[in-house]
This record gives structure tokens, C-alpha cells and sequence, in this order.
């Protein structure tokens, strides 16, 4: 995929609506921490699309950027951050249902989990809530560099277990690091856009 555009929209979520769904979609879910900033921008080829912060939970609404006039790509807040309020976890969690729930987003989501670890709780419902909504899903094992080349595949199958999962996710260890995993996650978004 080539980039030759992109356009901040703007920032959108509950309680206010969000954007009407004009163009496909690409939205990306993960835990606070995950290095989803670091995703989009090593997708997009350039730094400082997806601001990088290294205190986590800093998104608090969703971010829309319009890609090459095309189609958008969807940075969702993270979830799991525990110095926000009840109040602030409860609003995070309604913009991701409020999204999910727009039946009229033709939209492909991106589920990001650190493949250093096992899913959280957390990680399980999303993907389960993305599951719900029947979005096509890929899962992208972020930070994949960061574990040993020969534990990367046990790694993987012990996640994937826990996530149970069908077999037409799509599945990409991922690093913004070495790059490992960017053309297969622009094939799978290229495959799946709009549907």
C-alpha cells in the first residue's frame, strides 16, 4: 500500500456521536501500552501520525484518519489503564461499544496484544465483543521482537488458545521495531476493507 495521503478528521466518542461511516474502515483496539501509536505510524511509514506517548492511556476519544481520500483508519482509546476514574473506564468502555454497535460502519478491526504476554481478561472480551458485532478480525502480537525467536511460535499458540478464536481471524506477529508483520497486515487490511 502506498501512502500518499493523510488527513486528520478528528477526534470523536461517547457521548457525542461519532462520524458517519462514509468510507471503510480500519479501527484498532488494544490495552493501554501495546504500542498501538507505534502500529499505525510504522503502517503508515512515517512517525508522529498516531501520537507515542510513553505514559499509557493517554487517547481518550477516537481518532480518525483519513487515508489516501479512501478509506479510514480508526485509533481507538486504550483499555486497562488503571489511573483513570470509574467514571472515565465506564465512558472508554461505552465509545467502544458505541463504535461496535454502528451497524452502518462497513469496518475491519485490528486487535492488538503484546505478545510478551498472555491475553489479559480484558484482551478476551474484546476480542470476544469484536467477535459479537461479526467484524472481520485480525490480531496483531505486537512487540514480537521482544521474544525469543525460538519461543515466538509456542508464544503465539498459548494466545491464541486463550482467545479461542475461529479459524478465519487473521493472525500477524507484529514489530514497529524490525517490521516484522507490516506487509502481512496490509494484505490482510487490503483484503478486508469495506466488507
Amino acid at each position: 500500500m502506498k501512502i500518499q495521503s493523510v488527513e486528520f478528521q478528528g477526534s470523536f466518542g461517547y457521548p457525542e456521536p461519532l462520524p458517519a461511516g462514509r468510507r471503510p474502515e480500519v479501527v484498532f483496539f488494544g490495552r493501554s501500552n501495546v504500542g498501538k501509536s507505534s502500529l499505525i505510524n510504522t503502517l503508515m511509514g512515517r512517525g508522529g501520525i498516531a501520537r507515542v506517548s510513553k505514559t499509557p492511556g493517554k487517547t481518550r476519544m477516537a481518532n480518525f484518519f483519513v487515508i489516501n481520500k479512501e478509506f479510514v483508519f480508526v485509533d481507538m482509546p486504550g483499555y486497562g489503564y488503571a489511573k483513570v476514574s470509574k467514571s472515565e473506564i465506564e465512558r472508554l468502555r461505552r465509545l467502544r461499544e458505541q463504535y461496535l454497535d454502528s451497524d452502518d460502519r462497513k469496518s475491519a478491526v485490528v486487535q492488538l496484544i503484546d505478545a510478551r504476554h498472555l491475553p489479559t481478561e480484558l484482551d478476551v472480551e474484546s476480542v470476544e465483543s469484536i467477535l459479537d458485532s461479526g467484524r472481520p478480525l485480525c490480531l496483531a502480537f505486537t512487540k514480537v521482537d521482544k521474544v525469543a525467536k525460538s519461543s515466538q511460535r509456542e508464544t503465539l499458540t498459548r494466545a491464541l488458545e486463550r482467545l479461542d478464536v475461529r479459524p478465519d481471524v487473521g493472525v500477524v506477529p507484529f514489530s514497529s521495531v524490525s517490521g516484522q508483520g507490516k506487509a502481512e497486515l496490509w494484505a490482510w487490511i487490503e483484503t478486508h476493507l469495506g466488507q
